[in-house]
């Protein structure tokens, strides 16, 4: 043991500099504060996972039951509409309502369901269709078809044939470059996938269809 002070020794503390003190006040902040900003994370990355899901789930339901995007392939629908022009499709609309002349659709190929086509409503179940030369006649009526160019039309002969009841008569604008209800018959309802709502793409041609 080492020699006791003097008697009248004060021990001088030598004394801490305030940067000293603020350093170790910051470190023990940090070392109160870390786990926190790992909660704080941790619920962010929870709540980003829900938002992504919600949309995800939201997505499915608008594709299900409400909207779907699609893509024309084919010049069938020309000129109003364009090999690979991008379409927003409403599906809901045939849910509530049904078809009516000059809709353009898009269905199931009743040939092969597996393949979709766009086409436009030519007549409604019990319509009496023929065609003359190229002219379309429903109800003796002939159609109102200015979105044909006359370069478009063909000169075929059909009909006349009456449209059973909950099916409907589709056409491509582009008549002789078209398959449609001329060579595979009647559309059913069921086969209607919805009514093509709004070109979307390219950008300079988007237009809303009514």
């Amino acid at each position: 043991m080492g020699p006791n002070p003097p008697s009248g020794f004060t021990p001088v503390v030598a004394p801490v500099s305030a940067q000293a003190a603020d350093d170790a006040l910051r470190v023990a902040t940090a070392e109160v504060r870390r786990p926190s900003l790992w909660l704080r994370a941790a619920e962010e990355l929870f709540t980003w996972f829900k938002t992504l899901a919600s949309a995800a789930v939201y997505a499915t339901l608008i594709v299900t039951f409400g909207f779907q995007v699609a893509r024309v392939e084919g010049l069938s629908m020309a000129p109003t509409l364009s090999d690979q022009d991008r379409l927003i499709v409403n599906k809901a609309i045939y849910k509530l309502g049904e078809p009516h002349r000059g809709d353009i659709v898009m269905l199931w190929y009743p040939v092969d369901p597996d393949k979709s086509f766009v086409k436009r409503v030519i007549a409604e179940e019990n319509d009496r269709v023929r065609i003359v030369d190229g002219r379309v006649f429903v109800n003796d009526v002939q159609l109102e078809d200015d979105y044909v160019p006359n370069e478009y039309r063909g000169h075929d002969d059909w009909g006349p044939q009456e449209i059973p009841e909950g099916y409907y008569f589709v056409m491509g604008d582009h008549r002789n470059n078209s398959s449609d209800s001329r060579h595979w018959g009647s559309v059913p309802k069921k086969y209607i996938i919805g009514k093509v709502q709004l070109r979307w793409w390219p950008l300079p041609k988007a237009r809303i269809f009514d």
